[in-house]
C-alpha cells in the first residue's frame, strides 16, 4: 500500500525536516501543547457549575450523584439525558462524582485533561498521516487554544464534546495505522470500536466515516487519480465498501439520536425548511468569520427571525465560490478540498437543517469540524511560502503571534465561565433579544437571594418570549418567594395553560392555591396532574397531606403507600405514613411495628438530624410498647428543636415525653402536628 510522500522544505519553520524517530522533539511538542492548554483552561479548576444543563447532567441528577454503580451504568444505557443518548458521557460524569463528589473543580479538571489528550492525539495523528511535524503541531496548537474551544472545555455539561473528541482522534489513529499497513482485521475492528465508543459519547460523530474517506483521498492517497498520480490497488468503490460497517454504526447512532431528541425537535411551523436552510448558510459563514475574528462568543445564540436576504445570498455566494476554488485546485492542493469538505460535512448534523432546541448556532458545534479549516489553511500557507526565503523566516514568528493572541483571547473568554451570573451577563452583552439569557440570569440572581433583580430579568425574558411556560413558572416562583402568592398563582396558571403537562408548574399552582385556602382547587390541580404523571411521588405526598388535614386518613394512607411502591426510599412518605400508623386515633389504623420500620428508614435516609422525623420515630417506639427507647429518642428531638428556638415544638415534645415516661403512647387526633408543611417541588 502506498504511503504519502514526506514533506521536505528546507528552512521552513513550520515543516523543518526532522528524523521521524526523533522522539525528543515529538515529546517536546506534546509537552508544549499540554502547557498552553493548561495555561488557558487551568483557571476553570476554581470555577462553579453553571445553571445551564450542568444540573441535568450532574448536580441535580440523583443517579449521577451517587457515583459509579451497576444500576447507574444500566440507567445510562437505557435512558436519554438532556434529549441525548450518550451513555459513555453519563458514565464519565458518574466517575467524576465518585472521585470528586459535587466539587465543580474536579469536573472541570476532567474536561481539561480530556481536551488536552485530544489535542496531543490530533498532533500525533496528523504527523503520522502527513509526515509533517511542524504543520501538524501548529494545527493542534490552534485547535487547543482557539476561543471557539472555550465552550466545549469550560462547560461541564459539554463533557460529550471533549470525550467524543478523544475517541474521534483514536479512530483516526487506528484507521491511519490500518490503511498504511497490510490488511489487518484487528486494526479495522479497533477503528470500529473507537467509533462506537465515540458515538456513545456524542452522536455528532456519525460523520466520521465521511472524514475517513477524505483521508483516503489525502494524505493517505488511497484513491485512484490522487495528487501523486500513482496507481493504487484500491479503487473508490472498494474504499466505499470498506466503510459500510462503519456507516452502519453511524446509521445506528443517527437512529439513537433521533429517538432521544424527538421531544427536543423544534415545531415545523416555527422553523420551516427555507428558514432552516437560510440559517444554515449564514451559520457556516459565521463560524468561518469567528475562526479569524473570534468575537461575540456566547453560550446561547437565540434563533430569531431570518436576517436580511442579502446576508443569506452573500453567504451562499461565498460558500459556492470557496467550494468552486478548492474543487478547481483539488489535484494541485488536495488538502484544500479535504479540509473544506471536512468542515462542511462534520457540521451537517448540527447546522440546523434538523432543528434541535432553540439556538441559531453554538460555538461548541465547531469543536471538531474546524480542524479541517485549520489543516487546509496551514498547508496552503506553508506551500505558498515554500521557496521564498523571507516568507519562510517570518512564518515561525507569525505562528507564534497567532498562538499567543489566541491564547490570550481564550483566557479572557474562559473567565466568563466563572459562575452563572458572569456567564449570562456576558451573554447578554454579546447577543440581543435573548430570553434564555435573561431567564438564566434571573435564576442565578434568585439563588443569591436577589429576588427583585431576578423578577426584573424574568419579566424581560417574557417580553421577548411571552409564550414560554418555563419563564412564567420561574416568575411565579420569584413572586412566591416574595410572599405575593396571588401573583405567583397567576404566573403558574399561565405556565399550565401553555404547557398542560408541566408537572412542577401544576404542583406549585396547587401548593399556592392551598396556601390561600382554595383547597378544592388545589386538589383539582394535583389530581389533574396525577392523570398525566401517575408515578409522581411529589403529587401523591401533597395529596396525602391535604387528605390528612381533611380527616380522610385512609385516602391519605393510600397515597403514601403508593409513593413507597414507586419509590421505596421516599423520606416524606416514610415519615408521614409512620406518623399515621403510630399516632392515628383509630386502632384499626395503627401498626407499631410497621411504624418503627418506616420511621427508622426515614431517619436513616435523612441522616439522623431531622427533629420532626426523630419525634415520629419516638412515637412509633411508644406505639410498639418500647417506651424507654421512645423517651430517649424524643429527648434527642427535643435537644435539636431547643437549638432551633422552636418553642411550639419544644412544648409538644415535652408533653410527648411525659406520656412516654408514664407508659402511654401519643395520639394525634388531628394528624397535623408532624404535617405542618407540604413537601416542596
Amino acid at each position: 500500500m502506498s504511503q504519502s510522500p514526506k514533506e521536505n522544505h528546507p528552512g521552513d519553520p513550520l515543516n523543518r525536516p526532522v528524523d521521524p524517530g526523533c522522539r525528543r522533539t515529538v515529546c517536546g511538542i506534546c509537552v508544549f501543547l499540554a502547557v498552553i492548554t493548561l495555561a488557558v483552561f487551568g483557571q476553570t479548576f476554581r470555577y462553579e457549575f453553571v445553571n445551564f444543563d450542568d444540573g441535568t447532567y450532574v448536580y441535580e441528577n440523583p443517579v449521577v450523584e451517587r457515583g459509579l454503580t451497576l444500576n447507574g451504568i444500566g440507567w445510562a444505557f437505557t435512558h436519554s439525558l438532556a434529549a441525548n443518548w450518550h451513555p459513555f458521557t453519563t458514565i464519565s460524569h458518574m466517575l467524576d462524582c465518585q472521585f470528586y463528589g459535587l466539587n465543580a473543580g474536579g469536573h472541570h479538571l476532567t474536561n481539561v485533561l480530556l481536551h488536552t489528550a485530544a489535542v496531543i492525539l490530533l498532533f500525533l495523528v496528523l504527523r503520522e498521516a502527513t509526515g509533517a511535524l511542524w504543520r501538524s503541531a501548529f494545527v493542534a496548537a490552534v485547535f487547543a487554544i482557539h476561543p471557539l474551544r472555550v465552550e466545549s472545555v469550560a462547560w461541564v455539561a459539554e463533557r460529550k464534546d471533549v470525550l467524543s473528541g478523544v475517541f474521534f482522534m483514536l479512530t483516526l489513529w487506528a484507521y491511519v495505522h490500518y490503511a498504511r499497513r497490510p490488511f489487518s482485521l484487528g486494526r479495522y475492528l479497533l477503528a470500529a470500536l473507537s467509533l462506537t465508543l465515540g458515538l456513545m459519547c456524542k452522536p455528532m460523530l456519525v460523520t466520521l466515516p465521511f472524514v475517513l474517506l477524505l483521508l483516503d483521498y489525502w494524505p493517505l492517497n488511497r484513491c485512484a487519480g490522487s495528487a501523486s498520480g500513482q496507481k493504487h490497488f484500491s479503487a473508490p468503490w472498494r474504499l466505499l465498501l470498506e466503510k459500510v460497517p462503519l456507516l452502519g454504526l453511524s446509521a445506528g447512532g443517527c437512529v439513537a439520536a433521533v429517538l432521544a431528541q424527538k421531544n427536543a425537535l423544534a415545531p415545523v411551523a416555527a422553523t420551516t425548511l427555507p428558514f432552516r436552510i437560510c440559517n444554515a448558510l449564514v451559520s457556516y459563514v459565521i463560524y468561518i468569520g469567528q475562526m479569524f475574528y473570534p468575537t461575540d462568543l456566547a453560550v446561547f445564540h437565540p434563533l430569531t427571525q431570518r436576517g436580511p436576504l442579502w446576508e443569506v445570498a452573500l453567504s451562499f455566494v461565498l460558500l459556492l465560490m470557496v467550494f468552486a476554488g478548492v474543487f478547481y485546485w483539488r489535484r494541485k492542493c488536495p488538502y484544500l478540498l479535504v479540509g473544506w469538505l471536512w468542515y462542511l460535512g462534520m457540521l451537517v448534523p448540527v447546522i440546523g437543517l434538523v432543528q434541535v432546541g432553540s439556538q441559531a448556532r453554538a460555538d461548541r458545534y465547531s469543536y471538531l469540524p474546524q480542524i479541517g479549516l485549520y489543516l487546509a489553511l496551514t498547508w496552503v500557507v506553508t506551500e505558498l511560502c515554500a521557496g521564498r526565503r523571507y516568507c519562510r523566516r517570518a512564518l515561525g514568528g507569525v505562528a507564534a503571534i497567532v498562538i499567543g493572541t489566541l491564547s490570550m483571547d481564550s483566557f479572557i473568554q474562559t473567565s466568563y465561565w466563572r459562575n452563572s451570573e458572569t456567564l449570562w451577563t456576558h451573554t447578554l452583552a454579546c447577543t440581543s433579544n435573548n430570553g434564555v439569557a435573561h431567564n438564566n440570569l434571573g435564576m442565578a440572581l434568585i439563588s443569591k437571594g436577589q429576588v427583585d433583580q431576578a423578577i426584573a430579568q424574568y419579566q424581560k425574558a417574557l417580553e421577548i418570549q411571552p409564550r414560554s411556560a418555563l419563564f412564567h413558572f420561574n416568575l411565579g416562583v420569584a413572586f412566591a418567594q416574595k410572599g405575593q402568592v396571588d401573583k405567583a398563582i397567576e404566573q403558574y396558571q399561565k405556565a399550565v395553560d401553555l404547557q398542560p403537562d408541566y408537572l412542577q408548574a401544576r404542583n406549585n399552582l396547587g401548593d399556592a392555591l392551598l396556601r390561600t385556602g382554595r383547597t378544592d382547587e388545589a386538589i383539582a390541580q394535583f389530581q389533574e396532574a396525577l392523570k398525566i404523571w401517575p408515578n409522581s411521588t411529589i403529587l401523591r405526598n401533597n395529596l396525602g397531606c391535604i387528605f390528612l388535614r381533611q380527616g380522610q386518613v385512609r385516602a391519605a394512607m393510600a397515597h403514601f403507600q403508593r409513593t413507597l411502591e414507586i419509590q421505596p426510599n421516599n423520606v416524606d412518605a416514610c415519615q408521614y405514613l409512620a406518623w399515621v400508623l403510630a399516632t392515628g386515633p383509630e386502632p384499626s389504623i395503627r401498626n407499631g411495628a410497621r411504624a418503627v420500620e418506616l420511621a427508622q428508614e426515614a431517619n436513616q435516609l435523612s441522616g439522623g438530624g431531622d427533629p420532626e422525623i426523630i419525634s415520629t420515630l419516638a412515637a412509633a417506639y411508644a406505639e410498639a410498647g418500647r417506651f424507654p427507647e421512645a423517651v430517649t429518642t424524643a429527648r434527642q428531638a427535643l435537644q435539636l428543636v431547643v437549638t432551633q428556638n422552636n418553642n411550639a415544638a419544644v412544648n409538644a415534645l415535652q408533653t410527648q415525653i411525659g406520656l412516654y415516661q408514664a407508659g402511654l403512647p401519643f395520639r394525634d387526633l388531628s394528624l397535623t402536628n408532624a404535617l405542618s408543611s407540604e413537601s416542596q417541588p
